[in-house]
């Protein structure tokens, strides 16, 4: 594992595993809503995430968490080698998505932009969940395993597979 992408719903624990692999893997870790986003929340100008993002491409080794713009998901697909989807079920991520945002008021949540409103982030992260039926489905999951032949993947659909994967 020297290129690991970990992706899926709002709030479905990316940043938490990410974390954990980046220690476990001695892999620098790179956190794409970071990238995407100021500290006030705004999306940051699209040429300065490329420039960014860039980077990260070029590195000899790296864990990245999210989604970002789908060219930027594309490329880093393309260049990875282990492939992790957290496709937990929609009422789990709901769940957590709500968790997160009781949690925040002791504590920022894994990976969330400096500054950013944990109750907006909760609120967007709704109504993404909202839509992404469309996106994060079996046919996604189909699409994922033709793109990404040749390399390791990992569908985990349940927090017990989750919490296996972030204690190994």
């Amino acid at each position: 594992m020297k290129k690991v992408m970990v992706f899926g719903k709002p709030g479905s624990g990316k940043s938490t595993l990410s974390k954990r692999l980046a220690n476990k893997l001695g892999l620098p870790l790179h956190q794409i809503d970071l990238m995407a986003y100021k500290p006030n929340g705004l999306a940051v100008e699209r040429s300065q995430f490329e420039q960014v993002h860039s980077r990260l491409l070029c590195s000899e080794s790296w864990i990245s968490d999210g989604l970002g713009p789908i060219s930027a998901f594309n490329q880093r697909l393309e260049l990875a080698d282990t492939l992790i989807y957290i496709d937990l079920p929609y009422s789990i991520s709901y769940w957590l998505v709500t968790k997160r945002l009781f949690k925040s008021i002791y504590k920022k949540p894994e990976g969330w932009p400096e500054g950013c409103s944990v109750l907006k982030g909760t609120i967007e992260s709704y109504k993404f969940l909202g839509r992404s039926r469309a996106f994060w489905n079996d046919d996604f999951f189909k699409v994922l395993q033709q793109k990404g032949k040749g390399k390791s993947i990992h569908r985990v659909k349940s927090l017990a597979e989750l919490s296996e994967l972030c204690t190994h």
